[in-house]
């Protein structure tokens, strides 16, 4: 596979003001540590993936390329979207990415989404609660959320165990890569009241 487009679409993505004005291969390696962190719990790729507020690209792109499975971006900005789109026709980039736009509040809530993905990643989305409440329709029963956090590896109390519970989840814990990373898995069928109305994770955290 043709790989020069990755470096080619970070630099885009970086000259469009989407990641900061630093070296990419950082966050290449940052990208790297959510497939190290789904290699810890599986012994082959996941066959389909989603991506929370991708804004850039990251890590979506780079476990594009690393895994060529499915692998939906989403985003809530036309700009950031159309940056995505462009990415993935480019030359030598992998077939199986797609883009959707709109709040995820609501993406969430389309029947072909519900509980089709083995992962849901996240590298800055928004809070635990909003990112664990937005993700988890998303996760089939079984499946994985890995989210960035925090490089304070004394912040403990960051995911609550009842409030993960009530959406269906369990946490597997801190793990580092290099950069940290929460785990959740999804031990049951969420409740259809979550995700909640858009805006109402952020404005009425469940924890």
């Amino acid at each position: 596979m043709n790989t020069f487009w990755l470096p080619r679409a970070l630099e885009e993505s970086r000259a469009r003001g989407f990641l900061g004005p630093n070296a990419i291969e950082p966050h290449i390696e940052h990208a790297k540590g959510f497939a190290r962190c789904w290699d810890q719990f599986h012994a082959n790729p996941p066959r389909s993936f989603l991506d929370l507020g991708s804004g850039g690209g990251l890590p979506a792109l780079v476990l594009l390329q690393d895994w060529d499975c499915r692998g939906v971006m989403t985003d809530s900005m036309e700009k950031r979207a159309l940056f995505l789109r462009e990415a993935l026709s480019s030359e030598g980039a992998p077939t199986g990415g797609e883009v959707l736009v709109g709040r995820v509040e609501e993406i969430a809530r389309q029947v072909e989404l519900t509980e089709q993905f083995d992962l849901v990643t996240s590298r800055s989305f928004g809070p635990p609660s909003v990112t664990a409440e937005c993700g988890v329709r998303f996760l089939q029963i079984g499946g994985l959320m890995v989210i960035s956090e925090p490089p304070d590896d004394a912040a403990t109390e960051r995911w609550s165990a009842e409030g993960l519970a009530a959406l269906g989840l369990e946490s597997l814990g801190r793990i580092r890569h290099g950069a940290a990373f929460q785990v959740l898995r999804k031990i049951r069928r969420t409740p259809d009241m979550y995700p909640r109305g858009v805006g109402t994770p952020k404005k009425h955290p469940l924890f």
